[in-house]
């Protein structure tokens, strides 16, 4: 951590911050980690403590709307489960957001005694909030990421287009009963969940929109490498009960939601490996997430999972 004067100047960070009231003055400075799109700075001043989320662009190849992840925010914050927006300055490619007390969870940590009802329990009140400003369909945005892929010439793992009829057999499946679509986050990473002990936060809006409430699921489930068993709490802990009638079509239809969501954002990786400047190894992400979508793919079980959804 830094105080004014020695260390927030970084990158002209200084001049930035004190272009926000709430954030001009003394104050300490220090980056929180993750952040793949996006620098976070927590910022605590005299006046409150809050997160700087800086963006060094419009990450147009990666489809985020800036201006739907503010609305979003703000009803996340509306709706009780997260956190409050303090500013937004597109201008200034910021969004500060006042900081949640916790700790993010990870994927060893979100299996803890009573996690994974309480992540729950915030999926549901994320999900009977405020209506988002937009919309997410995961198989529009892979069809989108995929000519962005083609068009730039990205390299792409050998066989990804190979499965394009088993994902034609997913969407035909998951369209049999269309869901009632509803707010999600979209991108639920285990860092995305803040535990406080007592209730979870869900941060980090870029890629939020109205979706399938099974998707959000779905994507906690993979992203945050779930057992079978723990994606059971999970599934029972957001429908009230493992003995609900519509249980087990949900269930189904989480885990081929949790597939839709590997084989979708993977090309997010691939498109992260062609483009940013960032030091990390974004094809390998994207490869861990693909290789996960072909395994499903192939699996003995996949015509069963799409004929218990479709029935």
């Amino acid at each position: 951590m830094v105080e004014e004067g020695e260390g927030d100047a970084d990158n002209g960070v200084g001049a930035l911050l004190d272009q926000v009231p709430a954030l001009a003055g003394p104050r300490s400075v220090a980056d929180l980690p993750g952040g793949l799109t996006n620098r976070n700075l927590r910022v605590t001043t005299s006046t409150g403590d809050y997160v700087v989320r800086l963006s060094s662009s419009d990450a147009g190849l990666l489809g985020i709307d800036r201006d739907a992840e503010h609305a979003n925010t703000r009803a996340a914050a509306e709706a009780g489960v997260g956190a409050r927006v303090v500013d937004y300055r597109p201008d200034l490619g910021m969004l500060v957001i006042t900081f949640l007390p916790g700790s993010a969870l990870t994927n060893e940590t979100i299996g803890g005694p009573g996690v994974l009802g309480r992540c729950a329990r915030a999926l549901r009140v994320l999900q009977a909030g405020p209506r988002f400003v937009n919309d997410f369909d995961m198989f529009a945005r892979q069809a989108g990421y995929l000519a962005d892929v083609r068009r730039h010439g990205f390299r792409l793992p050998e066989g990804y287009d190979d499965f394009a009829p088993q994902w034609e057999r997913v969407r035909r499946a998951l369209a049999v009963r269309p869901a009632v679509t509803v707010p999600c986050n979209n991108d639920l990473l285990a860092g995305n969940y803040i535990d406080d002990g007592e209730r979870v936060w869900l941060i980090d809006y870029e890629y939020s929109g109205n979706n399938d409430p099974a998707f959000e699921l779905g994507n906690t489930s993979t992203e945050c490498d779930l057992t079978t068993e723990q994606t059971d709490e999970l599934v029972a802990a957001f429908m009230g009960g493992p003995d609900r009638p519509a249980y087990a079509t949900f269930r189904a239809r989480v885990e081929l939601q949790a597939l839709c969501s590997s084989y979708g954002w993977s090309l997010w990786g691939f498109i992260q490996a062609a483009s940013s400047t960032i030091d990390y190894d974004f094809y390998s992400w994207g490869m861990e997430r693909y290789e996960k979508a072909a395994r499903r793919f192939t699996s003995d079980g996949f015509d069963a999972l799409l004929d218990k959804v479709a029935a």
